[in-house]
């Protein structure tokens, strides 16, 4: 079976008609993704995420490497008919309702009783039937997401990217639109989201991709990444100065533990004359992910 996404030493520039060199928005993207993965690509805003989905989706062509989608390159028609993409920003025409918005879409795959079927299921795919008279210009913007996830999955894709899914939305709201993502996957649909902000994403992803400035210096399991240890710290009043390797917070101190165990981590801030009152040792969320790789961009 063919790979369902797969990246080649992908880079991408764009010209600027005031600048003699051309700005690098993807230097360098390798990876793989299987059928039924979740992937996370985060990293802060400017890092090029947004177009490295666009060259998934066939928009843009790389300057050199490949893109391929079920083994074609991204920009061939086959490929585009193989990917589904919800953009950033939620954009309908107006005087259209959802339905009418979905029948449009759906023209591109099937016709007759097979378009309003394939309507059908994306309207109960992404949580929609008693919303598909109302009009799509004034969806509130949880219901404009879940609109966007079900243009996505019209045609049965292969691959489906979604830029920037959970911005804006509630904690229930992103709990719910994560359960639909998990059962398109489960379906046999590779899913690829970005974000900046993937708090609260660590049950839902498979893998991580880390694009620092253009270069995606990282493609690990979920686990792996959001595996490291820290270790938080209470303490009786906020210290002076922390320790070396500690970060004040507002409860008191916390540290990368690293290969240290916490004893010793605990030892240092006694050495410091710090009243430690409690402690507790966790693993780094999938946000700190995210904030390692723009303290990396603002060095």
């Amino acid at each position: 079976m063919t790979i369902p996404l797969q990246a080649r030493g992908v880079r991408r520039t764009f010209r600027r008609p005031w600048r003699r060199i051309p700005v690098v928005a993807i230097a360098e993207a390798t990876f793989e993704l299987e059928e039924s993965e979740i992937a996370c690509l985060i990293g802060p805003d400017g890092a090029g995420k947004s177009t490295l989905l666009s060259l998934a989706a066939g928009r843009l062509r790389p300057d050199a490497g490949s893109m391929r989608i079920d083994g074609q390159p991204a920009h061939t028609a086959g490929a585009r008919r193989a990917v589904g993409l919800a953009p950033r920003d939620p954009a309908f025409p107006p005087g259209l309702r959802v339905r009418d918005v979905l029948s449009y879409g759906a023209r591109c795959h099937a016709g007759g009783r097979q378009r309003r079927a394939a309507v059908d299921e994306a309207l109960d795919m992404a949580g929609l039937p008693s919303l598909a008279g109302r009009m799509a210009t004034a969806l509130s913007l949880p219901d404009a997401r879940r609109l966007l996830l079900a243009l996505a999955s019209l045609g049965a894709p292969r691959v489906v990217l979604l830029d920037e899914p959970f911005a804006g939305l509630d904690a229930v709201t992103r709990r719910d639109l994560g359960a639909r993502l998990q059962r398109l996957a489960a379906s046999g649909v590779t899913v690829l989201l970005s974000s900046s902000d993937p708090i609260g994403l660590e049950c839902l992803v498979d893998t991580v991709l880390v694009l620092r400035a253009g270069r995606l210096t990282q493609v690990a399991p979920a686990a792996a990444l959001l595996g490291g240890r820290v270790l938080e710290v209470v303490l009786d009043a906020p210290p002076r100065e922390p320790p070396p390797g500690f970060r004040v917070t507002a409860a008191g101190l916390e540290t990368d533990l690293g290969p240290l165990s916490a004893e010793a981590a605990l030892a240092t801030c006694r050495a410091h004359r710090l009243a430690v009152r409690g402690s507790r040792v966790r693993f780094k969320t999938m946000e700190e992910a995210a904030f390692d790789a723009a303290d990396v961009l603002a060095r």
